[in-house]
């Protein structure tokens, strides 16, 4: 999700961020990259507290709707990208408890939990290798010989 940033300068100041979508919602930065990254950090941050408190999130007011605010004349309005977490379930998968004993060594040598190790890998993953790859790849060198 997308939220549309106000980035302001007034002369003797550093640069001020305010958010259309947030009021009071205000970050600073003395450079602009400063400021965007600031602005990033405090609106992920309030979002979060917004989330914890069980209060709604706003929807992103779309662009074209934000041209006559007043707040973004004389400002350079610029988009911050909010990752909001999704709700976690929990799964139940049936594997080999040879496999089960592979993951775990796995995820322990990489540092992770089983349950970030097998989501990680899930997502990560290039191409699906075949269940039976092995036999696969035996035949195939049996026919080259």
């Amino acid at each position: 999700m997308d939220y549309v940033a106000y980035l302001h300068k007034e002369k003797l100041s550093d640069y001020g961020v305010s958010f259309p979508d947030f009021p009071g919602v205000i970050s600073a930065g003395k450079t602009l990259d400063e400021a965007r990254k600031m602005a990033d950090e405090a609106l992920n941050f309030h979002i979060l507290g917004l989330m914890k408190d069980g209060e709604e999130i706003p929807a992103p007011t779309p662009l074209d709707e934000l041209v006559d605010d007043p707040n973004s004349k004389k400002a350079f309005i610029f988009v911050v990208p909010v990752n909001i977490p999704d709700e976690r379930v929990r799964i139940n998968i049936t594997a080999r408890k040879s496999e089960m004993k592979e993951i775990d060594r796995l995820a322990k040598s990489a540092g992770m939990t089983r349950s970030a190790f097998v989501i990680q890998r899930a997502l990560t993953a290039h191409k699906i290798v075949p269940r039976d790859s092995r036999r696969l790849k035996k035949q195939r060198a049996s026919r080259s010989d």
